[in-house]
């Protein structure tokens, strides 16, 4: 095969020497043509305006990647659907908590909040258990109903149990004994809404004959019982 044949690149201003050019500035300019150009916009040569730059960012991009991932919290893009209450469940039910710090004990059930979650008592003065809430999939609906026709628990929603987050300060020697004393009190305002759901709501306990000792007593499966064939 004949061998490739190279394409000089023509040159319409060669240099003759290092930064001297065979033909000057002013025949250049008039053997390109130019002046016509100058001469048909009127003396000026035609400007074309740049495009439009992009807008910048509203937000500035770092100039360093971070070294480990960020983690991005996931977007929910379904349609949230309020809980459905069991059937069982209804104002004054007697509910076996199973599961937590309560497990065991009876609570009386006195509404349902709009997270889903349950507000029960126990009453405190009874078992102990105070106003909490507590999820329908971990408790248990007996047939033991109760009048709760006097209890008021409207002002009782998901803000009221939110913790407040408190400012972390620094402490001496002296002071943290005395403050972890002082974060385990609870205020008198909490006292006194248990105080005023637990007064009528145990004056109908006393009125059924042995109700009492029954929310007392905490409920436990012995040897030999079967859960599925206890009638609650």
């Amino acid at each position: 095969m004949a061998p490739e044949r190279r394409i000089s690149k023509v040159v319409r201003n060669p240099n003759l020497i290092r930064e001297i050019r065979k033909q000057s500035r002013s025949k250049t300019y008039h053997k390109r043509g130019l002046w016509a150009i100058k001469a048909k916009n009127g003396g000026v040569f035609p400007r074309h305006d740049k495009k439009a730059e992009a807008e910048a960012p509203a937000v500035k991009r770092p100039k360093f990647y971070p070294a480990d991932d960020v983690k991005k919290p996931l977007v929910n893009k379904r349609n949230a659907k309020p809980t459905k209450l069991r059937a069982s469940i209804t104002p004054g039910t007697v509910l076996i908590i199973l599961a937590g710090r309560f497990m065991g004990k009876r609570v009386v059930f006195l509404k349902q909040l709009s997270s889903g979650l349950l507000l029960v008592t126990g009453p405190f003065k009874i078992n102990g258990v105070p106003l909490r809430r507590v999820n329908q999939s971990y408790v248990i609906g007996a047939q033991t109903k109760i009048d709760i026709s006097k209890v008021n628990a409207v002002k009782f929603d998901d803000k009221y149990f939110a913790k407040e987050v408190q400012k972390k300060k620094r402490r001496g020697e002296g002071e943290f004994f005395e403050a972890e004393e002082d974060e385990n009190v609870l205020p008198q305002e909490k006292k006194d809404d248990q105080k005023a759901v637990d007064t009528p709501l145990i004056r109908c306990i006393n009125r059924i004959a042995y109700m009492k000792e029954y929310l007392a007593a905490r409920f436990s499966l012995k040897q030999g019982m079967k859960p599925h064939e206890l009638v609650f």
